[in-house]
Formats: structure tokens, sequence, C-alpha cells
């Protein structure tokens, strides 16, 4: 188990030749098990950041603080080695010594005696696997005996380098919640990296948006995810509906925008100039041949279907309703409802899953 919780704060400059200069600003509480994903395109500087937190890597200028610590002071020239840290730290390529066994794979350089590989052994379902080399285990018992091995020294904080990316598909897929489980019953805060949106979700409770080099949101994933604070993190969280609107009227908490040839009715939640982008998550429209009347929905838009795209188990559909509308229904609804492109339909929206930001943010 972890330690007693501590705020985690970092706010430091690295630079590179010719490259960008990463400058994140970013501090939460490591109360629990709760898991905070580093999320961004590639080149974002994710990795970087968590190699700083690791100390594998040294900013030129800046600090890092862990609770009463200073793990990182650029003023003073003062920087923690990782040992010192005592951080747990979960590479891509899971780094395991192809000539030893599960055990010592797990206790190699931690210290860790026969009681601790053998807790964590059980912990993470390794048993029988003991004496196995990594070419004997499968993708995801490679996953977990690294898991064990960053474990082995009893760490108060998991970093962990996108730790599916060296899956396969099928495998990645299976093994996230799993994950999940996991480093929730490790009962210590872990920092993940991350580009894959389906990741993020499944593995964090908390996200932090990385674009160049800088932290653009930090929040509870849902809320990041479905409400983004500006055009920048929409398009990197997956936003597939970003149109320009002008807000026309404001009454009782509620705002009507005019986009294109439509209106559309959203949430007020103050502080907006008339000129804003509408953001609309594809999953949270729902799609009708007919309007049915009375519904708890404020925005009813009669479209015509553009195109019709299978996506594994859901089906994307984008319609033209006064503007582009991106909508994701499951097989299952498409086959009811017969969606062919050209086809009438209606795109029936919620209030609140209508989210405004500011033009110019």
């Amino acid at each position: 188990m972890g330690d007693v919780a501590a705020e985690l704060a970092l706010d430091f400059e690295k630079r590179f030749a010719g490259g960008p200069t990463l400058e994140p600003r970013l501090s939460f509480s490591t109360e629990g098990s709760a898991v905070t994903a580093l999320f961004g395109p590639s080149g974002s500087g994710k990795t970087t950041i968590l190699r700083c937190l690791a100390g594998l890597e040294r900013p030129e200028r800046g600090t890092i603080r862990f609770g009463d610590e200073v793990w990182l002071d650029a003023s003073r020239g003062l920087s923690l080695p990782p040992q010192a840290r005592r951080v747990g730290f979960l590479s891509q390529d899971y780094a395991l010594f192809p000539h030893l066994s599960v055990e010592r794979n797990i206790a190699y350089g931690e210290g860790a005696d026969s009681r601790r590989v053998a807790e964590l052994v059980a912990l993470l379902d390794l048993a029988g696997t003991e004496s196995k080399r990594p070419a004997e285990l499968s993708g995801g018992q490679k996953q977990r005996v690294a898991l064990a091995h960053a474990l082995a020294s009893r760490p108060r904080l998991l970093l962990l380098d996108e730790p599916l990316s060296a899956l396969d598909g099928p495998t990645r897929e299976r093994l996230r919640g799993d994950l999940r489980q996991r480093l929730v019953h490790a009962g210590l805060p872990a920092i993940v990296v991350t580009h894959d949106r389906v990741e993020a979700l499944a593995l964090a409770d908390r996200i932090a948006v990385l674009s160049e080099g800088t932290v653009r949101q930090v929040g509870a994933v849902d809320e990041v995810f479905s409400r983004p604070v500006d055009a920048t993190v929409a398009g990197i969280v997956g936003v597939e509906t970003v149109v320009e609107g002008r807000i026309v009227e404001t009454v009782e908490g509620l705002v009507t925008v005019a986009v294109g040839d439509a209106r559309l009715t959203a949430v007020d939640t103050g502080g907006l100039t008339p000129d804003v982008l509408v953001c609309i998550r594809a999953e949270s429209v729902l799609l009708e041949r007919e309007p049915t009347g009375a519904v708890s929905a404020r925005n009813v838009l009669r479209g015509q279907i553009v195109s019709v795209v299978p996506e594994g188990p859901l089906v994307r559909v984008t319609l033209h309703c006064g503007f582009r509308l991106a909508a994701l229904v499951t097989r299952p609804a498409a086959e009811e409802l017969d969606l062919r492109a050209g086809d009438g339909v209606t795109a029936v929206v919620k209030a609140p899953s209508v989210h405004l930001v500011g033009r110019g943010a």
C-alpha cells in the first residue's frame, strides 16, 4: 500500500536542441489509488514528463515536489536520483531480462526478498510461471511481470509509459480492464502515459491533456472528454463535431445558438461571448427515422445521411442537418433503422450534451 497522500506538483522546463520546449505545470493529490493519465498526441511530451518525474531526465529549469520533499530544484542544482524518489517505473517494452526467470526478473535490482516476490506473484496471478523465462510467457504475463518488478521496491508512486502498446490489438483490448483492476488492487497512485482515447477512459480516474509540451486541461476523465476547455483540447480528445456558432438568445439558463441553418439549445455556463464553438460527441447523438414526439431532449434536428461507416461493433453515421453532425450507433441499431446514405433521418441531442467554448479559446 502507498504512503499517506501527498501533493505532486511539477513546474519545469525541459529543452531539446532543435526541438520543442516542454513547460508542464501540473499539481494534484496522490490520495488513494487514483490513476492519472497523461494524454495527448505523439510528440506532446508525455513520456519525457514521466521520465523527468522518475529522475531519468533532468529539466533545465523549475521544480518537482512530492509532498514536503523536493525532487528537483534546478536553481539549486538539486535532482534526487530515481531510487531516492521511491517510484516504480514500467516502460513501453517492459525491459525484462530474457535470460532470467520470472522470480529473478521481479527481484532484480530492487532487493526484494523471497516473501515480497511471492506476494507479488500471488497479487498478479503469476503462480506457476516463477521459473519461466520471458520467451515462454504470453504478452499479458510479460506485462504483469514488469508490473511486479515495478512494485517490488514498495514504491509510493507508479509510473507507466504506454503500458499496453507492446501488445497486439486483441490482447490490448482484453487487458485494459485487467490492468485497471491490478492498478487499483496495488493500492498506490499511478500516472499512465497514453495517446489512446479508449485506453485513457478504461484506465484513468483523472486526465491531464497535453499539447506541444504544455498542460491544457486537467480533470475527471468523463468531464474532460465531454467538456473540453477549448478547440485544441476538443481536437485532442476526439470530439467529432466542432462547428462555429453564434449565441442569439439566453433565457432561463439556456442559450440558443445559430449553427448554419439550424438552431441548437445548450446549457448556459456563463462567461461566453456570442461567437462560440459548438462541441458534440458522436455517442451523445440519438438517431430516429421519424421524430417520436415529446422527448426530454431539447434538440430535434432533421437531416440527410451523408455516410454510414462500420467501426467494429459500432457504426459511424455522418449527416447534414444545417451543419455536419457525427453520430455513433450500435450495429443492431443501425440495422433496425436501415441507415443508408441519402436517406432522411432525425438526430436528437440533449441540451447538456451541447458544449460551448469561446471561439478564440
